[in-house]
């Protein structure tokens, strides 16, 4: 049974990743389809500030959840109970903080006073996606994956509905309200997401006066174990949040406007995600591999945890190879047949086999977490990051389009998981 837990796991991420990945291609398919590459580049515009809010208002607690209560060594409720309301106060903050900042970010950063209302409307998304990621993280760390699956897949049915309905209609009032309705609609799948893991949480899981009480030691484990992960995500998103602005401010120089809109929503909104679609299965994997590592590490069945890793691996790779030469090899057709269009294929055909490492990069940042180095991966992310920026940087200034973020994304992928096999290495002798 404990051999099997691993594969069995990953199984059920896996058939439920497939399916929602089905029904977010979907997604993306009717979104490019109602507001077009315009509306794609605009979306893109917000997303690194999004991504980065996200990280903030989670700081890392999921992650935590999982493993506080993979381990079973604290009194989880209570810990869940207390993460929960200090989110909420992060998360009360950043809102407060968007409605000040909002206008100055859309209009002396990212150049464009058409993001304002979307940015705004980040800030009240995250009190919703903070609390959904903190009942995951529980079901996580309880190696309860159905649970998952079910609000994944849930999630992307309501979203799909939600802007089915409402795009067309805000499009009569503008393409900027129409992104700022395509941002809100993640409260009405993050609310399906929340009211189904309370349903199904365990019925013994009651709020009690205990959980009121200020226990500093579950604070600080917590934290320990967050901090580092959010310092490794932060530093990710820190970067990707800066791209816009870097790219805006020295090619709005020698291009429009318009084209830096639009050739960046092609490459964030085409290129990565056509490229990035076996992701959900390394991402099923680390998921699973998390609670499992964590717990033979503890016991130090360094043996069995290596194996571990190096299964997830391969299976990455199993999934990601193949889709790789597939793009690789057909890259026009599969962009029409998804995203009805043919704008990017010189970016994939560069990428797409860059991302095979990427493909094993997320259960390797997995493990050193479940091991006790978020550090390490903090410490190598930041390491990725500033490369990245800096040839970002430098090749925008040769005015060769788009292709200074194209290149120093691949340079960013090829050190970053060669810095975490190297550590990961190390960490298993």
């Amino acid at each position: 049974m404990k051999k099997n837990i691993l594969i069995k796991s990953t199984l059920v991420l896996t058939i439920g990743g497939f399916i929602t990945k089905l029904l977010g291609m979907f997604i993306k398919i009717v979104i490019t389809r109602l507001i077009g590459t315009e509306g794609i580049g605009l979306y893109n515009l917000i997303m690194p500030t999004f991504m980065l809010l996200i990280t903030i208002s989670q700081l890392g607690f999921p992650t935590a959840i999982s493993k506080i209560v993979s381990a079973d060594n604290m009194d989880n409720k209570s810990v869940i109970f207390k993460t929960t309301i200090i989110s909420l106060f992060i998360n009360i903050f950043l809102i407060v903080f968007m409605l000040l900042s909002s206008n100055y970010i859309a209009n002396n950063l990212l150049h464009d006073n058409r993001c304002t209302y979307a940015l705004i409307c980040t800030g009240l998304v995250l009190p919703f996606i903070s609390i959904s990621s903190i009942l995951r993280g529980y079901f996580f760390g309880k190696q309860r994956m159905i649970p998952h699956v079910i609000t994944n897949i849930a999630e992307d049915i309501v979203r799909l509905l939600i802007i089915i309905i409402g795009i067309p209609i805000c499009l009569n009032y503008g393409i900027e309200i129409a992104i700022s309705f395509l941002v809100l609609s993640n409260i009405f799948s993050e609310m399906t997401s929340i009211i189904i893991f309370l349903i199904l949480i365990p019925k013994t899981f009651k709020i009690n006066k205990n959980f009121f009480s200020i226990k500093y030691h579950e604070i600080k484990d917590v934290l320990a174990i967050s901090l580092p992960t959010t310092g490794s995500r932060l530093i990710g998103n820190i970067g990707h949040f800066l791209e816009p602005i870097i790219i805006s401010t020295i090619l709005i120089k020698h291009y429009s406007n318009s084209f830096i809109i639009q050739e960046y929503g092609i490459i964030n909104g085409y290129v990565l995600q056509l490229i990035l679609l076996p992701s959900f299965f390394s991402s099923a994997i680390s998921q699973a591999l998390l609670p499992i590592v964590s717990k033979n590490y503890i016991q130090k069945n360094y043996t069995y945890t290596r194996k571990k890793i190096k299964q997830a691996c391969f299976f990455s790779l199993l999934i990601g190879i193949p889709v790789t030469i597939l793009i690789e090899l057909f890259p026009d057709k599969i962009l029409h047949f998804i995203f009805n269009t043919a704008e990017g294929i010189n970016y994939i055909r560069f990428l797409a086999p860059i991302f095979i490492f990427h493909y094993i990069q997320a259960p390797i940042v997995s493990s050193l977490q479940a091991i006790g180095k978020a550090n390490i991966a903090m410490k190598n992310t930041l390491i990725g990051m500033i490369i990245k920026t800096i040839i970002l940087i430098i090749l925008c200034y040769l005015n060769i389009g788009l292709w200074p973020l194209i290149f120093s994304i691949a340079l960013n992928i090829l050190l970053v998981t060669f810095l975490d096999i190297k550590k990961l290495n190390k960490c298993l002798v």
